[in-house]
């Protein structure tokens, strides 16, 4: 065992994104592709000599091999201990609760969330800070500046270490600590939640059922629900890890979770249905007959977060990404505390977080937590609306019901373009863009538009700027489109349309949502000339 130093030169496109560096598997694993990152990731940090870390990942492919060679350039690099999930496996909640507990010097997770897994699909690298968050604009920009100057790496010539099995083993002079993925997870997630009157539910005859998709979560899911709080087994469906997500598509939503819609839609519908993704930060719920937005289910939940014994004393303040609708909103301030509007991206929220201005955040892509970690937590969100079903005695649609009736209905929908050629959609942007000032006072598809820019964020506590976040059209009567491309796709760009509007009359609060929003998708479309610029006539994915 001894280290070597690996002469290398810098590899274009290295720049991290909202959520670290995503490519497709082949791409990580050309020479020098992963080490040349990792390698960034400690400069950026200032080494790692004498730092612990976290190492884990969502058991996509090649999350076993990636691994083995972080752990060896940890080791050469001079870090005193990395605490990794057996088998390589943390969900990123979990990762980012053992950061925190642990009081780690940040994390390494290897994840591309809801994307794809498979030889040929996608992958991720990217690191948490102490605080457990996503590393902020300020350390991504340093990784990335690293990656451009990059000339040699160190790492050890060592045999894999058995990962398999928890305990501790020396590589080199580091201390490699293989942790069991779930305890401590399930230990937090117990201080939360009454877990006492959620069996109560669940042996009064509540049916459940938790698809994990193939993903990371499974584990979590069948110690939790099926171990701790006793639903059946076979509760929980899909609940092993595949390096390839069984061939499917871990993101929960009603197009690639069609089954569980079906199911909940169907003559055997459980009282509640769940699913998460790849790596366990996102949810999406569901009802006999119902599936509840990411929106609605975050205003749901703040509205009724002191169910649960871990928010019994209150919210201090809600956050929500710009693109998310404006239901909760609605919520705070009803409750009388802040409601904070960042861009998207869950590195926004930590400052708010840990400056304890917030204490509920959510985006409308399918991720909700809280401050009990810096990420969002997909299985998180399903056991409070557990809590909130059992403290109320109501099913998931009666909740859905009683919420618009006390707050009104923000219908809402998403429409992604995938893989649209990325020059074209960003002059599309930049022409929509330079009208901004024009718009106000325009009538398109019937609506008049009172307000359009686009988004900037001030962060309020440490005065950081963010700008070019998203353009925004609000309409006369409350209703809006948000364009913005995404940067968490892997070819071409996606581009994602935000529909929303607002309604509090009493009959039509039950509404299909494409009929309530049609003038909207029309406006959507005329104003940005979506189908003359891209080609494209219809959405990949409405969600």
């Amino acid at each position: 065992m001894q280290k070597i130093t690996v002469e290398t030169t810098p590899i274009e496109g290295q720049k991290p994104g909202t959520s670290g560096l995503r490519k497709k598997t082949p791409v990580f694993m050309g020479p020098h592709y992963l080490e040349n990152f990792v390698q960034s990731i400690f400069t950026a940090i200032g080494g790692v000599a004498g730092k612990t870390l976290v190492l884990g990942g969502d058991g996509r492919y090649f999350n076993d091999r990636a691994a083995q060679v972080i752990l060896r350039m940890a080791a050469a690099g001079g870090a005193a201990r990395i605490i990794v999930g057996q088998g390589a496996l943390l969900s990123t909640p979990a990762a980012s609760n053992l950061i925190r507990k642990r009081g780690t010097d940040g994390g390494i997770i290897l994840s591309a969330s809801h994307n794809p897994g498979g030889p040929d699909e996608d992958f991720g690298v990217k690191f948490n800070t102490p605080n457990g968050g996503p590393a902020p604009e300020e350390v991504t920009n340093r990784i990335f500046e690293a990656t451009r100057t990059i000339a040699s790496y160190d790492i050890l010539e060592a045999q894999d270490l058995d990962l398999s099995v928890p305990g501790e083993i020396k590589l080199g002079e580091t201390v490699v600590e293989v942790v069991d993925p779930v305890a401590d997870y399930a230990e937090l997630m117990e201080s939360l939640f009454d877990f006492d009157a959620i069996r109560g539910l669940i042996a009064g005859g509540f049916t459940l059922c938790f698809d994990a998709m193939h993903a990371v979560t499974g584990p979590y899911a069948k110690a939790i629900l099926e171990g701790a709080l006793g639903a059946p087994e076979g509760s929980v469906i899909n609940a092993l890890p595949s390096p390839d997500f069984g061939g499917g598509h871990p993101d929960p939503n009603p197009i690639w979770a069609k089954p569980l819609v079906d199911l909940v839609m169907g003559p055997d519908a459980p009282d509640f249905a769940a699913a998460s993704d790849g790596d366990g930060d996102r949810n999406m719920i569901l009802g006999r007959g119902i599936v509840v937005t990411p929106s609605d289910s975050l205003a749901v939940l703040a509205a009724n977060a002191a169910l649960a014994p871990g928010y019994a004393r209150g919210l201090s303040g809600v956050a929500r990404s710009m693109p998310t609708s404006r239901a909760v909103d609605r919520v705070a301030e009803a409750l009388g505390i802040d409601c904070y509007e960042t861009p998207t991206g869950w590195k926004f929220f930590g400052n708010l977080l840990d400056a304890g201005r917030a204490t509920l955040c959510g985006e409308e892509s399918a991720g909700t937590g809280s401050d009990h970690v810096r990420e969002k937590d997909g299985l998180w969100a399903v056991l409070l609306w557990l809590n909130v079903l059992a403290g109320t005695g109501l099913s998931v649609a009666d909740t859905m019901r009683a919420h618009w009736r006390a707050y009104g209905r923000n219908y809402y929908t998403r429409h992604d373009y995938e893989a649209v050629d990325k020059d074209k959609a960003e002059a599309m942007l930049e022409a929509l863009r330079g009208r901004l000032g024009d718009l106000p006072g325009q009538s398109f598809a019937g609506r008049r538009i009172e307000m359009s820019d686009e988004f900037a964020y001030d962060d309020p506590v440490d005065g950081a700027r963010s700008t070019g976040q998203g353009i925004r059209i609000h309409f006369e009567g409350g209703a809006r489109i948000v364009y913005r491309l995404s940067g968490t796709g892997t070819v071409g760009a996606t581009l994602r349309v935000y529909l929303e509007d607002f309604v509090d009359d009493p009959a039509r609060l039950e509404l299909p949502v494409e009929e309530v929003l049609a003038d909207v998708i029309s406006a959507a479309d005329e104003i940005a000339g979506i189908r003359a610029r891209t080609g494209r006539s219809e959405p990949d994915v409405r969600t």
